[in-house]
């Protein structure tokens, strides 16, 4: 019985593992940080005996609130990812699980490895409406790659959408995929009305090095990207200093920054009403797109999600609000459930990968609601 996690944003520590009734393990944290909740690990063993897989010492995570009711994620060929038996006893994640195979792959959330990312951002280059721009190195000399969709001419809207701050939401990537190939289908008329009025800059993956290095929510020196956007450093937050220089040198008229949230079971919006600057055009240009979502799609919903701050208590240095009050735009947190959507729960795969991708589609709809009013 061999357990390996010597990958792509693969996690674990093996504690034991002599018995397969009895795999002991726990989670490496973010280098630098205290903050642990993503794994991702291989499992290779006997097939058609029961393995009961134990990941210990939860209850100090980043997000304790995060595994009751939770299903971990396992794939045999790493493209089919579904759901499997998963218990919480406060202190303990159980997975109970036949494998029918070999080997079979374990992860938090169905994981968005970087090579995928060099893929997407390479075929997206290839379109007419699409230019791939490096804007700077992370720590690890990775790219900082933005898309630039769509011709950049004086009075369109420039809009943004950055994902996975912290990499271990990678349901934000596979987001940001599913709209990225929706606004470059040269047949898709809400695609090819936005690009008349609006360019959109698009950043896939805010944290390359967090996502290869198998980290919940920080950088390569463990710095939590989204608490950065007041004072960016070239030592600690390169990926949030190049991203701000961009948006300084081609302007910013509305935000999305893409998450996944730990806890709640639904898809939802943080809106930027703490804000100094937040009025009643920014007021009105958040519920209508939210209204336009609501209608686009039953996955989202405004019901459930974060309190709202109180009026000028905003937290400036999260992305949203920097943003949204250093541009006057509007500028909203999306989250997505690592768990299901409880409005319309799906036993055999959770939220995942697929949805991640059609709600990054119906966000254009939205987009679309808003677009003609965001100045």
């Amino acid at each position: 019985m061999i357990i390996s996690s010597q990958f792509d944003s693969g996690n674990i520590r093996v504690i034991e593992a002599n018995d397969p009734q009895n795999i002991q393990l726990a989670i490496n944290p973010d280098n630098g940080s205290e903050f642990y909740q993503w794994f991702h690990f291989k499992l290779q063993s006997s097939k058609f005996i029961e393995h009961k897989i134990h990941i210990g010492e939860l209850e100090k995570s980043a997000y304790p609130d995060g595994w009751p009711g939770y299903q971990a994620v396992a794939s045999y060929d790493r493209e089919e990812w579904f759901r499997v038996d998963t218990q919480f006893d406060g202190s303990k994640l159980t997975i109970d699980f036949v494998p029918e195979y070999d080997s079979v792959y374990f992860a938090y959330f169905t994981p968005y490895s970087y090579e995928r990312h060099q893929d997407f951002i390479s075929a997206a280059q290839m379109s007419l409406d699409c230019e791939l721009r490096h804007i700077g190195f992370t720590l690890d000399k990775r790219d900082m790659s933005l898309l630039v969709i769509g011709e950049e001419s004086e009075g369109k809207n420039k809009v943004w959408i950055t994902a996975r701050q912290h990499p271990g939401e990678s349901m934000a990537e596979w987001l940001v995929e599913g709209l990225v190939g929706r606004l470059l289908d040269e047949d898709d008329g809400v695609a090819k009305q936005l690009l008349e009025d609006n360019v959109f800059y698009v950043i896939p993956n805010m944290n390359p090095d967090g996502s290869a290095r198998g980290h919940l929510r920080t950088n390569a020196v463990g710095t939590n990207l989204n608490r950065e956007w007041a004072e960016p450093s070239a030592d600690k937050s390169p990926e949030v200093l190049y991203t701000l220089q961009a948006m300084d040198k081609y302007g910013v008229d509305m935000f999305l920054d893409i998450h996944g949230d730990e806890a709640l079971p639904y898809n939802f919006v943080a809106g930027c009403e703490g804000n100094p600057n937040y009025d009643a055009r920014l007021a009105a240009l958040e519920n209508t797109f939210k209204d336009a979502l609501m209608m686009a799609t039953p996955e989202f919903q405004d019901t459930f999600g974060y309190d709202k701050d109180e009026p000028g208590k905003g937290n400036m240095t999260v992305a949203a609000n920097a943003v949204g009050h250093r541009y006057d735009c509007l500028s909203y947190t999306l989250e997505m459930p690592f768990k299901d959507n409880d409005n319309l729960p799906d036993p055999a795969y959770g939220w995942s990968s697929t949805r991640c991708q059609q709600l990054g589609e119906d966000l254009l709809i939205a987009i679309r609601a808003v677009s003609k009013t965001l100045r």
